[in-house]
């Protein structure tokens, strides 16, 4: 099985290239394959696939000829990984499958727009945000913050504190309440001010612990962090733009009045290979 290793910010992917959808990919194959000493390591995997080929994608294969179908480090699916998505669209055009420009990226959470700029940087529009009412209390230790409810194709909890430090070690999720609000579990992003619209964060990621990046996790709190500060730019028609520092890079936020929001970043491709026959077999039994 050919693999390739990539990063956005960090944030770090196994792409598995397979336009006919013939690789087979249990759960315990992608915990393997993302185990960082016993694999190749990362925060999940990208199965590269055209969405002619897959039973999930198949009405999106007008609208976009491939599909990212994402897996977290646990092996679990999941609906979209921002990181992921320019990291994907940095692999197609590292194959010779699109050229710098615009080009469409199916997932799980609905077809991505992406621009592949001269200069290295992707910005993918994301959709718009949803914000259901109802939140939760996320806690670490003796501390609880009120976590705003942003959903980007994908859950996420928002906790606006003074100091990242006060998220933990982050290796395990840290519990919230009520916990019917995520059925499906949820991404929990600590966000700390660095100036005037410019945050930082950390992240516990479903399926993966703490990521040094989350792409719709940045998106979340931008959209948080303006609707906090007051800023809703399909009330005002302007739009509006934070810088999101993670722990992997940076990241640029742009929500417009209609909605849309755009993420931009670096993506990367770092190594090729082959998977060992034997230890993919092992990995099967």
């Amino acid at each position: 099985m050919a693999f390739l290793k990539g990063h956005g910010t960090e944030n770090d992917f196994v792409i598995v290239p397979d336009p006919e959808n013939a690789v087979g990919l249990p759960a315990a194959v992608v915990a393997r394959l993302c185990d960082r000493r016993a694999g190749i390591g990362g925060d999940g995997v990208l199965h590269v696939v055209r969405s002619a080929a897959h039973p999930e994608a198949r009405h999106m294969a007008d609208d976009a000829e491939w599909f990212m179908d994402y897996r977290n480090a646990d092996g679990s699916v999941a609906e979209m990984c921002g990181n992921g998505v320019r990291v994907f669209a940095r692999y197609l055009q590292h194959a010779g499958h699109v050229t710098a420009g615009d080009l469409a990226v199916a997932t799980r959470g609905g077809v991505k727009r992406v621009h592949l700029a001269k200069n290295g940087d992707v910005t993918v529009s994301m959709g718009r945000a949803r914000l259901p009412e109802d939140g939760v209390t996320v806690t670490v230790g003796a501390r609880s913050w009120p976590a705003r409810n942003v959903n980007m194709g994908n859950p996420h909890a928002v906790a606006f504190v003074e100091d990242l430090g006060h998220a933990g070690d982050l290796y395990a999720e840290p519990p919230y309440t009520p916990a019917a609000v995520y059925p499906d579990g949820v991404n929990i992003e600590f966000a700390a001010d660095r100036g005037p619209r410019h945050l930082a964060m950390r992240v516990h990621e479903r399926g993966a612990a703490e990521t040094r990046s989350c792409g719709t996790g940045a998106c979340a709190v931008a959209v948080a962090a303006a609707r906090r500060d007051g800023t809703d730019p399909a009330e005002t028609g302007t739009p509006v733009t934070y810088t999101v520092d993670v722990l992997g890079g940076r990241l640029v936020i742009t929500e417009r009045p209609d909605g849309e929001i755009e993420m931009t970043g670096p993506a990367v491709i770092v190594a090729e290979g082959h998977v060992d026959p034997a230890w993919f077999a092992t990995t099967l039994v």
